[in-house]
């Protein structure tokens, strides 16, 4: 286990967790003046889901997972037939409950409900981001890139319209760009064959969540003297007495006044111990990183057909897509490392060097049949910052913000 600074007293509150949502938490707490130790079971920060995800701080594009379009792909799906998007069959009720809400969940209404619902989270992470970098730069290759959204299918376009035109009602900047506007606004777009449409997001932006991490660690510690633990492998979860206990592998334990969840998908079976039962999925996501190629694009890019991201970061490409439903550990599987870069060199074939690719990455995405995060106090002194899907990094600011406020109202 590895200890940074010892602490001198016992903490007000222990994170479990040191992912971008953890360490987010951290920050709103410690700032309102918490006495904040973070656990994590790895050996750094932002080491699981948060190190190697798509990069793109998508603060307009937040629609939810589940929608009307959920229905046609079911059979793909289930049938593990679609290379981009398939589910781990199982009898297991966990699943079960989880796809019946998400199903609940598939239609145009909730689609738009939810997608607002995350959107207003989304506007309040990016104004906590701005602060704090107001307040302390990091850096972490954060660029305002924009974003274009790829369609393939003229199918697709009015639900696009319809989206676009319920955003800027919230102030979001949208608008829907015929192939010829999208190339002239990102270039590297001529070699995407097959393009009907583009929904061009200009404020949209990229960043390292890995690196962002390790700066905010190293502001938590200096500024504020928050402790850290991390390769802390948590066993067990207990009430004791008027607070929470945790236990680690070797028999360690830590107790404190209240305990904030942010562990992503190691979250269901933590709280499970403590009756508590959440309904979060592992959806599991790959990436890789490598030069950039011979075109490579200065905006993010999401193609819609293949389900992949392009988010450039520095002189370095990242691609992640694929989606896989029920799918519980994040070992790469090279069949499915060869899936990503395959769809990646048919959708921008001269965006980054594939014969260069310089990491591979898979990571697990905790999910909720509504694709909104779960923030709230379960028990007394127990609170929950968890299930944030595609977008954890997007969300972790204003989430943070969300748990504080939880306990210490609007105050900043």
């Amino acid at each position: 286990m590895n200890q940074s600074n010892p602490p001198a007293g016992r903490p007000r509150t222990l994170v479990i967790g040191a992912g971008v949502v953890g360490l987010a938490t951290v920050y709103a707490l410690a700032r309102r003046g918490e006495a904040v130790h973070v656990l994590d079971r790895h050996e750094g920060p932002a080491m699981g889901t948060s190190f190697a995800n798509g990069a793109q701080l998508s603060y307009a594009y937040t629609d939810a997972m589940a929608g009307p379009g959920t229905w046609k792909q079911l059979p793909g799906l289930l049938g593990g037939r679609d290379r981009c998007f398939r589910a781990r069959n199982s009898l297991d009720l966990h699943y079960l409950r989880w796809g019946l809400a998400f199903l609940g969940n598939a239609n145009t209404g909730r689609l738009q409900r939810n997608t607002l619902d995350i959107l207003q989270l989304a506007m309040e992470s990016r104004a906590a981001m701005q602060a704090l970098l107001e307040r302390t730069p990091i850096e972490f290759n954060r660029r305002v890139a924009g974003k274009l959204h790829v369609y393939f299918s003229t199918a697709s376009l009015p639900a696009a319209r319809d989206m676009i035109a319920i955003k800027r009602a919230q102030g979001v900047r949208q608008e829907l760009l015929d192939p010829d506007a999208a190339v002239r606004v990102e270039p590297a777009l001529a070699g995407a064959r097959g393009m009907v449409a583009v929904v061009h997001s200009p404020e949209e932006e990229v960043g390292d969540p890995w690196r962002f991490g390790v700066g905010l660690l190293e502001v938590l510690r200096r500024d504020y003297g928050v402790q850290a633990t991390f390769g802390f492998d948590l066993q067990r979860l207990q009430r004791d007495g008027a607070g929470w206990r945790v236990h680690a592998a070797d028999g360690s334990s830590l107790h404190a006044e209240r305990v904030v969840v942010c562990a992503g998908i190691d979250s269901v079976a933590l709280l499970r111990q403590v009756g508590i039962r959440v309904p979060v999925m592992a959806v599991k996501g790959y990436s890789f990183t490598a030069p950039l190629g011979a075109n490579p694009p200065s905006a993010s890019i999401t193609d819609t057909s293949r389900k992949l991201v392009f988010a450039r970061l520095g002189d370095r490409i990242r691609v992640a897509g694929l989606a896989e439903v029920n799918e519980w550990d994040p070992t790469p599987v090279a069949g499915r490392v060869a899936d990503l870069v395959a769809l990646a060199k048919d959708s921008l074939p001269e965006a980054a060097a594939y014969d260069a690719i310089e990491s591979q990455w898979a990571g697990l995405r905790p999910v909720t049949p509504h694709s909104a995060p779960i923030i709230r106090e379960a028990a007394p002194g127990l609170l929950l910052n968890i299930g944030h899907g595609m977008l954890g990094w997007t969300l972790a600011m204003g989430s943070g913000e969300r748990v504080a406020a939880l306990l210490h109202g609007n105050r900043g």
